[in-house]
């Protein structure tokens, strides 16, 4: 099954560069390409792709707003958006966050990396390392948004997941992959993998991004004093390894 794939991104030259990348693959095809969010949104609507590699910064509407806009239409449900990223600005990834992202990957990636991602995106998993990105998730996004009051928030289906799964949603909050987590509980990796799947249908979550996001936005992990990605030295949003 090939993965449709749309690029939005204000330089040709290196929307060029990913097209040849990913078009050389032969599970992968480019079919669109969007110089702003403006048009990327448009383009989505048409093309219904399945992973949208958006850059944060475009003329006229930025990636972050077309993110929101792509993850907020029902009509793409099934369209997954994987931010590409400097890390200038932290507020930025806890923006994608919040909009629904599946992922973040530095702007100038190896092309291992990026079909990887890619890939991983897909699949409904995500590009959330543990080591790169617990401490941006723990900082921001318990966080409200600019401007808006704090809430106690209890998402639909929380009181629905049992024990086990609550347990497990936890673990993977604290950025552990589900081979980490079944090792932890002593349990197999497929079971781990059918318990974060049946709570993560339960939520309504569209991919493990958006599961770890649920699970410190209703209070069940605290987020972690104040910390800078900068200061502490994490950069690279990319597990080599993907999650399971």
């Amino acid at each position: 099954m090939t993965t449709r794939i749309l690029l939005a991104d204000d330089q040709a030259l290196l929307r060029g560069t990913f097209k040849i990348l990913i078009d050389s693959c032969d599970d992968l095809e480019v079919v669109a390409e969007a110089e702003d969010g403006a048009e990327a949104i448009r383009l989505a609507r048409a093309h219904q792709p399945d992973v949208v590699v958006m850059d944060v910064r475009m003329p006229g509407m930025d990636g972050l707003a077309a993110t929101e806009a792509i993850c907020a239409d029902p009509a793409l449900t099934n369209t997954r958006v994987l931010i590409l990223t400097t890390f200038e600005n932290d507020e930025h990834v806890a923006r994608a966050l919040r909009a629904g992202a599946s992922g973040f990957l530095g702007k100038y990636v190896t092309t291992d990396a990026l079909l990887e991602g890619i890939r991983i995106v897909a699949a409904g998993e995500s590009m959330l390392s543990p080591g790169a990105t617990k401490a941006l998730i723990a900082q921001f996004v318990a966080i409200p948004s600019p401007g808006q009051p704090a809430a106690t928030i209890t998402t639909p289906g929380l009181a629905d997941l049992t024990n086990r799964e609550v347990e497990v949603m936890k673990l993977a909050a604290d950025g552990k992959s589900n081979d980490e987590i079944a090792a932890e509980l002593h349990l197999s990796v497929l079971t781990v993998r059918t318990h974060v799947q049946r709570a993560m249908a339960k939520l309504g979550a569209r991919d493990r991004a958006q599961f770890v996001v649920i699970a410190y936005k209703n209070g069940l992990m605290s987020p972690l004093p104040a910390l800078s990605a900068r200061r502490d030295g994490v950069r690279e949003p990319v597990d080599r390894h993907g999650e399971d």
